[in-house]
């Protein structure tokens, strides 16, 4: 007697012949992914502007010009995340994350939220590309 051959499992991600990809179950998945964008833009301006207050007392040396520059992100963030529906939206999203992890050579802090908050913006663009 002999033993029927055991199925191979297939590589993680890929689907097998002739499979379809799964529906998302949402009902209008592309909303969905623009809220998540436009919700991390949103928590990422107002942790930028509650930020100000304990870099001042705590970390000293946060100039007029430094102040300017995070509530200037913060300002952009919440225009970006309202204006989600626009094709230019996501790219200007990753480009405030390159200039809050630029902020950093104002204060090291600006730097650890810019990692965090990129972090962030890395699995929503993730979830926006699947």
């Amino acid at each position: 007697m002999t033993t029927p051959p055991e199925p191979t499992s297939p590589v993680p991600g890929e689907l097998p012949a002739g499979a379809e990809p799964k529906p998302s179950g949402l009902r209008n998945p592309a909303a969905a992914v623009r809220g998540l964008g436009a919700g991390t833009l949103v928590l990422e301006a107002i942790v930028l502007l509650l930020a100000i207050q304990p870099i001042r007392i705590l970390g000293g040396d946060l100039s007029g010009l430094g102040i300017g520059s995070v509530v200037a992100l913060a300002v952009l963030a919440a225009v970006v995340a309202g204006s989600m529906r626009r094709s230019w939206a996501w790219h200007t999203g990753t480009a405030i994350q390159v200039l809050l992890l630029a902020a950093g050579l104002l204060h090291w802090s600006l730097a650890a939220l810019g990692l965090i908050f990129g972090a962030a913006w890395a699995f929503a663009t993730v979830v926006r590309r699947k």
